[in-house]
């Protein structure tokens, strides 16, 4: 099954872009991903799982966790 996963990736040049492109596109089961280094954001798309992602980008050294939305976004929404 086809999912999203999101991800908060500590990337400081285009070295570390390529670095976790490089791990991506070695990964099973990706069918895309956007890496957004202004945002230090990744984005996965494919029949992955999400612990799967987190440790494979893990791998490149990077600080790596779940991107969640921000605290006042999920606030203003509920209000």
């Amino acid at each position: 099954m086809s999912q999203t996963v999101e991800l908060r990736v500590g990337m400081s040049c285009e070295g570390c872009v390529g670095a976790v492109k490089r791990v991506l596109g070695k990964m099973e089961g990706v069918e895309s991903f956007d890496v957004d280094i202004k945002e230090q954001k990744v984005t996965v798309k494919g029949n992955v799982t999400p612990d799967a992602v987190l440790q494979t980008v893990s791998k490149t050294g990077k600080k790596t966790s779940f991107w969640e939305a921000e605290p006042s976004a999920a606030s203003a929404v509920s209000s």
